[in-house]
Order: structure tokens, then sequence, then C-alpha cells
């Protein structure tokens, strides 16, 4: 993909410069932040251009709608947590999701109730 993805002190953020895409991830957060921000900002490289500073606000609220949507599919996807038969969500449960997939306790707890909720719908 030629995507870059460095480490700063700032704000993590996608960008597009020269014809090449990168990633800056805030080095002084947790590697399980890092690991969520890292697939959100992914998002707006594989879906979306433009640049958001000079963007309508609905749009740019928008696109990040999508980006936060993308984040909890892409750093716990519905085909792997197919197979480990969830059946409940238990705080033990989540601390499980939450090692399996590097990811917050609260980001694996919200991407739990997102699939039971989708599971409950096609039934």
């Amino acid at each position: 993909m030629g995507l870059k993805v460095f480490y700063w002190s700032e704000k993590s953020q996608a960008l597009f410069i020269d014809g090449r895409y990168y990633i800056f991830l805030n080095e002084n957060q947790s590697p399980k932040q890092q690991w969520q921000d890292f697939c959100h900002e992914l998002s707006h490289v594989l879906l979306h251009t433009g640049d958001q500073f000079h963007m309508y606000p609905l749009f740019r609220e928008y696109q990040e709608f999508k980006a936060n949507h993308f984040m909890y599919h892409a750093c716990m996807p519905t085909f792997m947590m197919d197979d480990l038969k969830l059946n409940y969500s238990a705080p033990q449960v989540i601390r499980e999701l939450q090692e399996i997939f590097n990811v917050e306790y609260e980001f694996a707890s919200k991407r739990l109730l997102q699939y039971k909720s989708k599971l409950i719908m096609h039934r």
C-alpha cells in the first residue's frame, strides 16, 4: 500500500502528502490505544479523500463516524468473534476479548454490544 507509519507527540492522524499516505500515531498512548487509532486512521486512508480542515463540518462528522465504525470492525473482526462462540457479556468475557484483540476494556465492551445486537437483529 505504500503506507508509512510514524510516532509523534501530537494527536493521531492520517495524511496524504506528495502522493503517499502516512499515519501518525501518538507516541504517548498505550499500545492498545495506538492499535485503535491505527485502525481509525487506516479507514481514512482506505475510504476517504480530501482535507478535513477544508471540509464542510457535517461531511467531516460523517467521515469520522464511518472511521469509528471501521475501527471497531478492523480491531475486532466479526468473523473472528464468530469463532469464539460468545454467549454472554460478563466482565471476564470482556477482559478476555480485550486481551485477544489488544484493545481497551471499554472498546471491547462496546464492540461486544455491537456484535450481539447484530446477532439479535439477524435471527
